[in-house]
């Protein structure tokens, strides 16, 4: 049975477009149609009905469908149909679990895995499963040390081609998708995506506190705050998490595996993110100035945080203790102290603490490098402790208060002075009700209420209430007189007795 199709005519489903109808030419195909079972000539792939000849336009380069709202062409009508429905917002398939919706039969099908939790595609290299084939080929690449595709500006290598096409918008400043609403660009579809959420009035509430988010994702993920629930385990170590990302980075710790290598200074990271972030480093160009005090920064996250010390905003707030502070991490550093968690170990020692930053400079104490003064010979594990140290020959004092122009050598001793001409006193002593700025100084004078001396001399035994003090004894053995008199060249151990003496010389 032959038939001669010069065109076909079909209306979009459910009439969204007011019955509007779309032509497609076909005059090529004719002679290929057959009355029953049909078959591609070029790939003898077998066909039940006449509409499924579309896929001998695969083998074609003609792309015979366009769509006449944005003139996307397509090589078969089923492709634009699906097509159309960008248009018509149409979403047919839904899910029964979740009541999301899809435009496309396939889509839905892998969203079903997020509920079986099935991740049928395996790498074989190193057993990491995916939802999607996808994921799997893209995944493929990163034990391909080959980077096929190179930027022809800055030379960077990429896996993906369009990995390569991303990243040459950097160098265009080509932003092609734009927002309609407040029309802001963006580099990536996804971004956009993401930005849309921020103008949508539906938000979804957490019924423990009343945040609100865009994101039902960022729901589930704040609830655990709430919860405490920790269901992702180190099999290493046992340590729990809320969060899945959360345990990855906390793997890295047991494997020290950092596989992102600094081209420049060979510096290696354990996490892309960081890597990126240190490149920023090596640039000269710093594009984000402040219009305060005119200081730049590399990143503009940077400037946004040093705003705050202008505007004295300290948005991250202590639910324990009211403390405020300018960022997240600074907060959740805090938050350590009210639950006593100590996350960096020394392998050494096994002394723990509370940030990694610590952990750093307590390993130097293990190194045999030393910093050596070239005036008296003392030696610090850290070059700054050095400099420090440095000042006390120099004399010289660059911080001045503003208010009684006495000068320090360190900006913490102004910090910690600036306080004595604040009348606010907020640390009160629930035993004699004394009064103090400082929490540290609460912290010391409620020993002597318990007659507490937690620093005990490794020489003599003897005990002292602060560290501080143990010091200025410990020179007692050592002979040390560090504060000498610039006039008689009298020396002393501590710098009362100092001052003291040196009022005889006026």
């Amino acid at each position: 049975m032959e038939q001669n199709i010069s065109e076909i005519k079909y209306t979009t489903s459910k009439a969204v477009h007011s019955s509007e109808t779309y032509e497609v030419k076909l005059g090529q195909f004719d002679e290929e149609l057959n009355e029953n079972l049909q078959k591609s000539e070029i790939s003898a792939k077998s066909f039940r009905c006449t509409t499924s000849l579309s896929h001998s336009g695969t083998h074609k380069k003609e792309k015979l469908y366009a769509c006449e709202k944005c003139s996307v062409a397509f090589r078969s009508g089923h492709a634009l149909k699906i097509h159309l429905r960008i248009h018509t917002k149409e979403k047919p398939y839904v899910c029964e679990v979740c009541s999301k919706a899809f435009s496309q039969s396939g889509h839905l099908k892998t969203h079903l895995l997020v509920h079986s939790k099935e991740k049928p595609h395996k790498c074989e290299l190193c057993n990491q499963t995916f939802t999607q084939k996808g994921s799997l080929k893209g995944h493929l690449l990163i034990h391909c040390k080959e980077k096929a595709y190179a930027c022809e500006i800055c030379s960077k290598r990429f896996y993906r081609k369009n990995q390569l096409v991303v990243h040459l918008r950097v160098h265009t400043k080509e932003k092609p998708y734009s927002c309609d609403v407040c029309e802001k660009a963006f580099t990536q579809k996804s971004s956009l995506k993401s930005h849309l959420l921020s103008h949508s009035k539906e938000k979804h509430a957490c019924n423990v506190c009343g945040k609100a988010f865009t994101l039902i994702t960022g729901l589930k993920r704040h609830f655990l705050i709430h919860t405490k629930e920790k269901p992702h385990v180190c099999e290493v170590c046992s340590k729990a998490f809320a969060f899945r990302y959360s345990l990855k980075s906390h793997l890295l710790t047991h494997s020290k595996e950092r596989p992102y290598a600094c081209e420049v200074c060979s510096k290696a990271f354990a996490f892309r993110y960081s890597l990126k972030s240190h490149l920023l480093t090596h640039l000269k160009e710093r594009s984000y100035a402040c219009e305060v005090c005119s200081k730049t920064y590399v990143r503009k996250e940077c400037l946004r945080y040093h705003l705050r010390t202008h505007s004295k905003e300290k948005p991250y707030i202590c639910e324990v203790c009211g403390k405020a502070f300018n960022r997240r991490n600074e907060l959740k550093m805090h938050l350590r102290v009210h639950t006593g968690e100590k996350p960096f170990s020394c392998d050494v020692c096994e002394k723990a603490f509370t940030q990694k930053s610590n952990l750093k400079s307590h390993l130097l104490s293990h190194s045999k490098e030393k910093h050596a003064c070239n005036v008296c010979g003392k030696a610090f594990s850290l070059i700054t402790g050095l400099k420090r140290h440095f000042l006390i020959h120099t004399k010289e004092k660059p911080h001045v208060c503003e208010v009684c122009s006495k000068a320090f050598a360190f900006r913490c001793s102004l910090k910690s002075h600036l306080l004595t001409h604040s009348k606010e006193k907020r640390y009160a002593c629930e035993v004699c009700s004394k009064t103090y700025v400082r929490k540290g100084e609460l912290r010391y004078h409620l020993r002597t209420h318990s007659k507490e001396k937690p620093h005990i001399c490794e020489v003599c035994g003897k005990t002292f209430t602060g560290i501080s003090r143990l010091k200025i004894h410990l020179r007692v053995h050592t002979g040390e007189k560090p504060f000498s008199c610039d006039v008689c060249s009298k020396a002393f151990r501590d710098s009362s007795n100092f001052k003291k003496h040196f009022n005889i010389h006026r």
